[in-house]
């Protein structure tokens, strides 16, 4: 009987000790959730989600606000060896765009990052951003880095994270740059909308 015990006992535990798929969130100030409690951000809203419809996933978010691609490629590659992450979100580039970085060295650590995720065994959304019409052709290149990866790199493209928000300057914070709580739902919902396709 021993044998036939232990064999149900591992049974039975099996399902709880298997441990859940990681979507690692990189991002900048719009996924640290800037201004608000860390349970507000979108991020925090996504790990809710998969939870009440019982997926088998956890999220860990290492969002830092101000940062840069070229800080989120420097680190990544901890965090991928640390979470082994099924999914990657990259959502960067907006502080590149603000500070009129050079555009090349954008593509360069996005691509970086993209490519390192992949060789880790993840897939991979890439949300990308805008930038005010005033940035001229600027804005425009900036635009078209996100579209040429992601075609590049055969990967899903989310093409702007806050389109819902675009023409709702209420849902922003006063600095008029950073999504309140209020939008917060909004952008989860926006951003499921690619997300859950990759969820398998």
């Amino acid at each position: 009987m021993r044998p036939f015990l232990l064999s149900l006992i591992l049974l039975l535990a099996a399902p709880t000790t298997l441990a859940a798929k990681t979507i690692l969130v990189v991002g900048d100030s719009l996924s640290a959730g800037y201004g608000l409690r860390p349970e507000q951000a979108w991020p925090s809203l996504l790990a809710g989600r998969l939870a009440e419809r019982r997926l088998d996933y956890s999220v860990a978010n290492i969002s830092i606000s101000g940062e840069t691609t070229a800080g989120g490629r420097s680190r990544l590659a901890s965090a991928l060896r640390q979470h082994k992450p099924a999914l990657v979100v990259i959502a960067l580039g907006a502080n590149d765009g603000l500070r009129g970085l050079a555009l090349d060295q954008m593509r360069g650590n996005l691509d970086a990052m993209i490519a390192a995720a992949q060789q880790a065994g993840a897939r991979v959304l890439l949300a990308g951003m805008r930038l005010p019409p005033n940035y001229g052709p600027y804005a425009e290149q900036f635009q078209a880095v996100f579209a040429d990866l992601a075609r590049a790199r055969k990967t899903v493209l989310l093409p702007f994270l806050l389109e819902p928000l675009a023409s709702r300057p209420e849902l922003f914070l006063p600095d008029n740059l950073h999504p309140s709580a209020a939008a917060q739902p909004l952008i989860l919902d926006h951003v499921w909308t690619a997300l859950a396709p990759l969820l398998r």
